[in-house]
């Protein structure tokens, strides 16, 4: 019963809004070199 109180206590010091926020953060920055290189790739207009 003591490892599962203390799994909790990991689980709780977690700021799952930092979490959040940066992973919608590195999905936006890695979306424009993507849309560019399928742009590139098909030919077109950039």
């Amino acid at each position: 019963m003591d490892f599962l109180s203390s799994l909790l206590n990991v689980f709780s010091g977690i700021n799952y809004e930092a979490i959040a926020q940066l992973t919608m953060l590195a999905a936006i920055v890695i979306a424009g070199p993507v849309v560019i290189f399928l742009l590139a790739a098909r030919g077109g207009d950039l």
